[in-house]
């Protein structure tokens, strides 16, 4: 079941990385930004009516076609799994964070196993791949240690969590916004992922329900 959801993980990793292209590809050529969710309605032959050029239309063609397939993929994996999701006592109160369902909850919990292996918040972020890997010395950086650290599947599933907690949690997209005009779209869903994770685990660890207002004090 645990590689059955990393699979689905690696389906959205890909599936994302096509949406960034074909938005890219969009904004460059028609000076228009177009929403992932506008990207995941397109058809192949919308291509023909948005391009003038037959191989910008070909490379829109095989981006959504792409798209479309690994979408189907990953409803086809959820489908499966979801009836027989069981999701542990200690690991229910994750439902409460807006962004984390049924799906996500159940990878984070069979990615995770115990949470108690995990003294401190900090050891779990960095477990989660969710902080920079790097060796400070009055306040320069010295050395890093090995990025390959930790869980990617966790690091993953947040960064995934951090997009979808943005839709339904006002705070959170304001916090990415001023991330955003800061350090660029990566570092702020990296950084807001961290706070996600960071939530969960005080949820997790004290079986309490998620607070946005402590999250984004």
């Amino acid at each position: 079941m645990r590689d059955l959801l990393r699979r689905r993980l690696l389906f959205v990793k890909h599936r994302t990385s096509h949406i960034l292209s074909l938005q890219s590809m969009i904004t460059r050529n028609l000076s228009v930004k177009m929403s992932g969710v506008g990207i995941k309605r397109l058809m192949e032959e919308d291509a023909e009516s948005m391009f003038d050029s037959p191989y910008l239309v070909l490379a829109a063609k095989n981006n959504i076609a792409t798209i479309r397939f690994l979408t189907e993929r990953i409803k086809v994996i959820e489908r499966e799994v979801r009836p027989l999701i069981n999701i542990r006592e200690e690991f229910k109160s994750l439902l409460t964070i807006p962004g984390i369902g049924d799906i996500l909850g159940f990878t984070i919990m069979l990615e995770v196993g115990q949470l108690n292996r995990f003294p401190k918040v900090g050891d779990y972020s960095s477990y989660c791949r969710c902080v920079k890997s790097e060796r400070l010395s009055d306040g320069k950086k010295k050395d890093k240690n090995n990025q390959k650290n930790g869980n990617k599947y966790l690091s993953w599933a947040y960064v995934e969590a951090a997009n979808f907690i943005r839709r339904y949690c006002p705070k959170a997209e304001k916090f990415y916004q001023r991330k955003l005009a800061k350090a660029g779209g990566i570092v702020a869903t990296k950084a807001l992922s961290n706070k996600v994770a960071r939530a969960s685990f005080y949820v997790m660890r004290d079986q309490v329900s998620f607070d946005e207002d402590k999250l984004f004090a």
